[in-house]
């Protein structure tokens, strides 16, 4: 009968849970997972293949900045907001003062988060790991005597430490937050001991 009302349900939850996983997996901004990558990938690319491709330390300098530029520009006002829902920004109030502000996207009262986990893990992992290699090449700069590449890796370290400081700061809230909350992971840390 055409007029039956009955709905298609499945017998077995595991299939609900295979469907969700594949739902949640699927990364659902690609061009914003691209350059969220892009830009700090080819910024370490350039300083490592800089000195053999051109003797001009003016070119290299000025490509590395833009491109690190470009991925500030990109992770905080476009990856952050896309990828895992999350902002910052600087307010100047009527009296002058400034404030920082940092935002996370509500989760909506189904419990469904807009954010794949594929994206997350993307943007957290190039969030993380560019900035400690740029720390590790400011190392490398600092004990080989390359004091003019140095200028270069600290201006890496502070543009990628920045956005990465600014979303810690989304994540888990105030600054409050943060300190007790290393206290009670390092003190369930202790006592797990």
């Amino acid at each position: 009968d055409s007029n039956d009302d009955t709905e298609d349900v499945s017998l077995f939850d595991a299939d609900d849970e295979v469907s969700r996983r594949s739902k949640k997996s699927k990364i659902r901004h690609p061009v914003a997972s691209f350059f969220h990558l892009f830009f700090r990938v080819s910024a370490i690319v350039v300083y490592l293949l800089c000195e053999l491709l051109t003797s001009s330390f003016i070119a290299c300098m000025v490509t590395i900045i833009l491109l690190l530029s470009c991925d500030f520009w990109a992770v905080k006002n476009v990856t952050g907001r896309l990828m895992v829902g999350l902002r910052w920004w600087n307010q100047v109030d009527d009296d002058g003062r400034s404030h920082w502000v940092f935002e996370a996207r509500k989760v909506s009262a189904q419990g469904n988060k807009s954010s794949s986990e594929a994206e997350s893990r993307i943007f957290w992992l190039g969030l993380i790991t560019c900035p400690m290699i740029w720390v590790i090449f400011a190392f490398s700069a600092l004990f080989s005597f390359k004091v003019k590449w140095l200028a270069v890796v600290v201006m890496g370290v502070v543009l990628q430490g920045a956005n990465l400081y600014g979303y810690i700061r989304c994540k888990v809230g105030s600054r409050k937050n943060l300190t007790s909350m290393a206290t009670s992971y390092l003190g369930k840390q202790f006592l797990r001991q």
